[in-house]
């Protein structure tokens, strides 16, 4: 069950995540595994596009807030299932919308403030996502944390 949370539909993801130019591993990923190549696809992308602010490469910098907007929105915020997930698949989705908003500020502003406030919270949510996956018996804030994911998102 563990593997089967939070998201909808693995098959959307897994395109997303290959438009993005990500291939190795997603073909034979669990569902768990997938999400988590996800975040971390993004958060390498929000990287990248900090060291090309930093060394005034436009053109760069918004390829890879572009690509970054692209995972969260068509590979996490697509697969979720609102549905089966209700209002916490919901709130996912409007946080995801917002990080969306804050990179193409991001991008107008070469703000490396702003990649980072959105690099944080995909931290969170990524951190949160793979204690779910490591799971014997969980206890105390992560007990919380599951149980979260387990009774709001599920996947298909």
């Amino acid at each position: 069950m563990q593997g089967e949370l939070m998201f909808a539909n693995s098959s959307s993801a897994i395109s997303a995540y290959r438009k993005v130019g990500v291939e190795s591993g997603v073909t034979i990923a669990d569902p768990h595994r997938l999400i988590l190549m996800l975040f971390e696809g993004a958060q390498q992308a929000l990287n990248r596009s900090k060291l090309h602010i930093q060394q005034n490469e436009i053109a760069a910098r918004g390829e890879m807030i572009s690509k970054a907007i692209m995972i969260i929105d068509h590979g996490l915020k697509a697969s979720l299932d609102v549905k089966a997930g209700g209002a916490l698949a919901e709130q996912l989705a409007q946080l995801y919308d917002y990080m969306t908003d804050r990179l193409l500020q991001a991008n107008l502003r070469s703000s490396v403030e702003i990649i980072d406030e959105v690099s944080q919270l995909l931290g969170e949510l990524h951190d949160a996502w793979a204690a779910i996956g490591k799971k014997p018996a969980a206890s105390g804030k992560l007990a919380q944390i599951e149980k979260l994911f387990e009774t709001g998102m599920a996947v298909k």
